[in-house]
C-alpha cells in the first residue's frame, strides 16, 4: 500500500502538470502557426511522462525485490560440513548396545563412510554410536538414551525428527535439528467429484444481456471485438453480456480505477479488472438480423416483472461504446429489469474535446437509428417500449421518433419517452416536442441548473439555454411534457460524468415507477415532489433539503 500511495502521489501531481498543458493547448488553438507548434512541443512532452511513469514502476518492483528476505539454507546441506570437520577423540565411555555395522549403513550410507576412517577405540567408540544412532525407524526407544550420552550434543526438540549421523553428535549449541519438508497441498475437490480447476464460472458477480445496435466502425483488437469513434455507416446488431458484481452498489457502475489525462485520452495508471469487484464485457459478438431477433424474443418470454417490455437507451456525448453498454447494464440491473434492454451507440469521440464531432456524429447517426428503432418497434414482440435519451444522444432520438410519428400507421405507440438532460436547443426542441405529441403514452424531461456539461454547451451555442437547462427564469415547460428540476438530486456537480439521471438513487426510483406503472403527473410517483405554477404551465422540482440521494 506504501508503494502505491507513493505512485498515486507522483501520478496525481503529474496529472495536474498535465491539465496545465491542455488548457495551455486549448488556448493556443486561434494562435498563428509558431504558437501551435509550441503546442504541440508540450503535447510531445506529456506523451513522453507515461514511460517515465513505467520506469518508476519497474524500479518499485526492483525496489521490492531487493528487499526481500533471504531465503533460509537447505537443511540438508547443514551436516555435511560439519561431518567433514575431525572430531576431538571422544572420551572412553561405556559401550552401549548397537546394530551392526551393516544395518546402519542400509539405514545411513552417507554417515557410516564419513565415521569409518576412525577405528581407533573400543566397543564404546563413537562411530558405533553414532551408526546405533542411523537408525531410529526400528528402536525408537533406545533413541534418546544414546542423544542424551552424546557428550555436549543438545537435548533435540520433541517434534524434531531424529537425525542420524554424525551431524547429530557435532552439532552447534542451540542449533535445533531442521523440520521435515511440508506435504504438497492435496488438490481441492470440486462439487460433482474432480478438482477444481480455472475454468469453474466464478460466483461473485451476474451477467446482464444487452441487445445493441450501432453505426460506429469496427475496431477489433487481437483480445476482443470492439468499435470506435468513426463512423461505420451500416447498422450492425450484436449482444454483449455484461458481469456485474454482487457486491454492486447502487446507482454506480464499477470499474477499474484509472488515472487519465483530460482531453487527450494519455492513461497513467489502470487497475486488473475483475469480475467479482468490476463491471465487465464477459462477451461481445455481432449477428445477423434473425439471430439477433431469435435472442430479444426468447428474453422477452421469460420476462415476469416487465413482461414483454423493451427498454432502449441512447448515449450522450463523450462516451465510449464499452461505457453506453455498462451504462444500460446498470439501468436495467438496478430496475431489475427482466425484459429486452437494448442500446443504440453512435460513435461519439468519447472524449472532452469531441464536442464539436460528437454533435455531428450524432446527426449522421439518424438514418441507422431510425432502421434500429423499428426493429425494436415492429418486430422484436415487445408489447410496451420505453425510450431513455440522454445528452447530446437527444438530438437523433427526437428526429427519429418525429419520423415515425409520420410514418408509422395508427397503434404503434411508445410506452413512456424520457429525456434525460437533452443538449438540444430550447426552441428547435419546443418544435419537435409539438410534432410527437400522442407518439407516447408520456414524456418526462429531466433538467438540471448545475449540469457542468449543458453550461458549457449553452455558452458554446451563444449564451441560448439548452433544453436541459434550468436558468434563472425557470426550466422549459411545454404541453404534454412533465418537467422535473433534478438540480437537487443531482450527482454532477463536477460535469464530468453528465449522467446524474443514472447516478441517484432518487432519480433511479422515479425511472423504475415511470417504466412499470406509467402513473403521473409525478407527484403521485413521487410524493416528496414540490410542484411549481408558471405562466407556461406546471414542473415539479426535488426539494433542496433532500440534496443527497436516499
Amino acid at each position: 500500500m506504501a508503494e502505491l500511495s507513493e505512485f498515486a502521489r507522483f501520478a496525481l501531481a503529474s496529472l495536474a502538470v498535465l491539465i496545465l498543458f491542455a488548457f495551455a493547448w486549448n488556448a493556443a488553438r486561434p494562435m498563428p502557426k509558431l504558437a501551435r507548434a509550441l503546442a504541440r512541443l508540450c503535447l510531445v512532452a506529456l506523451l513522453a511522462l507515461p514511460v517515465a511513469l513505467a520506469v518508476l514502476t519497474s524500479d518499485f518492483g526492483d525496489s521490492k525485490m531487493a528487499q526481500a528476505p533471504v531465503p533460509t539454507p537447505v537443511p540438508e546441506a547443514q551436516p555435511v560440513p560439519e561431518a567433514a570437520k575431525p572430531s576431538p577423540p571422544p572420551a572412553p565411555k561405556k559401550a552401549a548396545e548397537a546394530k551392526p555395522a551393516e544395518q546402519a549403513r542400509e539405514a545411513a550410507p552417507e554417515e557410516v563412510e564419513s565415521a569409518a576412517p576412525e577405528p581407533q577405540g573400543g566397543a564404546g567408540a563413537e562411530p558405533e554410536i553414532a551408526a546405533s544412532r542411523a537408525e531410529p525407524s526400528e528402536e525408537a526407544p533406545s533413541e534418546p538414551s544414546l542423544m542424551e550420552d552424546a557428550p555436549g550434543a543438545p537435548a533435540p526438540a520433541e517434534s524434531a525428527p531424529p537425525s542420524g549421523g554424525e551431524g547429530g553428535d557435532d552439532r552447534s549449541a542451540g542449533t535445533a535439528p531442521p523440520p521435515p519438508p511440508a506435504p504438497a497441498p492435496a488438490p481441492t475437490p470440486a462439487p460433482g467429484g474432480g478438482t477444481a480447476t480455472g475454468a469453474e464460472e466464478r460466483p461473485g458477480f451476474d451477467v446482464v444481456p444487452v441487445y445493441f445496435g450501432t453505426d460506429r466502425a469496427e475496431a477489433s483488437t487481437e483480445k476482443r471485438l470492439d468499435f470506435g469513434p468513426d463512423r461505420g455507416r451500416k447498422l450492425t446488431l450484436g449482444q454483449a453480456l455484461v458481469t456485474v458484481p454482487k457486491s454492486h452498489v447502487q446507482p454506480t457502475i464499477e470499474r477499474p480505477w484509472v488515472i487519465k489525462v483530460p482531453y487527450f485520452d494519455v492513461t497513467l495508471y489502470e487497475e486488473a479488472e475483475d469480475p467479482d469487484k468490476h463491471f465487465t464485457m464477459k462477451e461481445l459478438k455481432t449477428q445477423t438480423r434473425e439471430e439477433f431477433l431469435a435472442l430479444v424474443r426468447e428474453r422477452l418470454a421469460k420476462s415476469e416483472r416487465y413482461k414483454d417490455h423493451a427498454l432502449v437507451f441512447v448515449h450522450g456525448y463523450n462516451t465510449t461504446f464499452d461505457n453506453g453498454i455498462y451504462r444500460t447494464a446498470q439501468i436495467a440491473y438496478d430496475l431489475k429489469f427482466d425484459g429486452a434492454p437494448f442500446h443504440y451507440s453512435w460513435p461519439s469521440g468519447g472524449g472532452l474535446s469531441s464536442y464539436t464531432y460528437d454533435r455531428e456524429s450524432s446527426g449522421q447517426s439518424e438514418p441507422y437509428m431510425r432502421e434500429f428503432f423499428d426493429l425494436v418497434i415492429k418486430e422484436s414482440g415487445a408489447k410496451k417500449i420505453s425510450v431513455i435519451a440522454h445528452s447530446m444522444g437527444n438530438q437523433p432520438v427526437l428526429q427519429v421518433l418525429r419520423d415515425i410519428k409520420t410514418a408509422s400507421p395508427p397503434g404503434v405507440v411508445i410506452s413512456q419517452i424520457i429525456l434525460a438532460a437533452p443538449d438540444v436547443d430550447r426552441d428547435n426542441f419546443a418544435n419537435i416536442a409539438k410534432e410527437i405529441q400522442g407518439l407516447a403514452g408520456g414524456i418526462t424531461l429531466y433538467a438540471a441548473a448545475n449540469d457542468v456539461a449543458l453550461n458549457a454547451s449553452r455558452r458554446f451555442h451563444g449564451g441560448v439555454p439548452r433544453a436541459g437547462d434550468v436558468p434563472p427564469e425557470g426550466p422549459l415547460v411545454l404541453p404534454g411534457i412533465d418537467t422535473i428540476d433534478v438540480t437537487a438530486v443531482s450527482t454532477d456537480s463536477l460535469g464530468l460524468n453528465h449522467s446524474g439521471y443514472a447516478e441517484n438513487n432518487a432519480l433511479l426510483n422515479d425511472l423504475q415507477l415511470l417504466i412499470q406503472t406509467g402513473e403521473r403527473p409525478p407527484e403521485k410517483r413521487i410524493p416528496l415532489l414540490e410542484k411549481v405554477g408558471t405562466p407556461a404551465g406546471d414542473y415539479w422540482r426535488y426539494p433542496a433539503s433532500n440534496g443527497q440521494p436516499p
